[in-house]
């Protein structure tokens, strides 16, 4: 999460904030999965990261999690198939717009935009901007040569140094 940013009207910052506010279900416990999220993204107040504790089978007679209490004797085959959909991944660059929800084992793309009050359940391709309940694409950021062209730089994987010279480029659209 390097260079990433989370704003809170709230005045919440740091990393134990962030966690305990913004993601929500993670029982590693039952669920082994992540959060992973890239570096220089911008993060909004209310943003929401659902993990896959919040997921409930849909199989059984019962939608109920007997597995997160110890008051119930739970056949080990049961503990070991928990409802995942794997980790969600987040890539660089990417802004999330206040109160925008991403579900478990979402891959958002580098460059990615979300806008406000969003529901994110499929994944989003780079330099895309998407929205709604749930997300629709509403536009790539740029042509497909440009993108790639962003894609191949990775300039977020660069010195600091070295974005330092780039960020004119950068906000200037003047990637070669």
């Amino acid at each position: 999460m390097e260079y990433t940013y989370f704003y809170s009207f709230k005045n919440e910052q740091g990393i134990i904030k962030f966690q305990n506010k913004n993601g929500l279900y993670h029982f590693p416990q039952i669920n082994n999965d992540k959060l992973i999220i890239g570096k220089f993204c911008a993060i909004a107040d209310e943003v929401k990261f659902i993990m896959n504790g919040a997921n409930h089978r849909i199989n059984s007679f019962s939608t109920y999690s007997f597995e997160i209490f110890n008051k119930f004797s739970i056949n080990e085959k049961i503990l070991t198939q928990s409802v995942s959909k794997g980790d969600t991944i987040i890539g660089n660059d990417v802004w999330f717009g206040y109160g925008s929800t991403i579900m478990p084992g979402v891959k958002i793309g580098n460059g990615a935009i979300i806008a406000t009050k969003s529901v994110v359940v499929n994944d989003v391709e780079p330099y895309t901007i998407v929205g709604g309940n749930s997300t629709k694409l509403i536009r790539k950021r740029f042509d497909q040569e440009t993108i790639n062209k962003l894609e191949k730089l990775k300039w977020w994987d660069k010195e600091i140094g070295e974005i330092n010279s780039l960020v004119n480029d950068l906000v200037n659209n003047l990637i070669k």
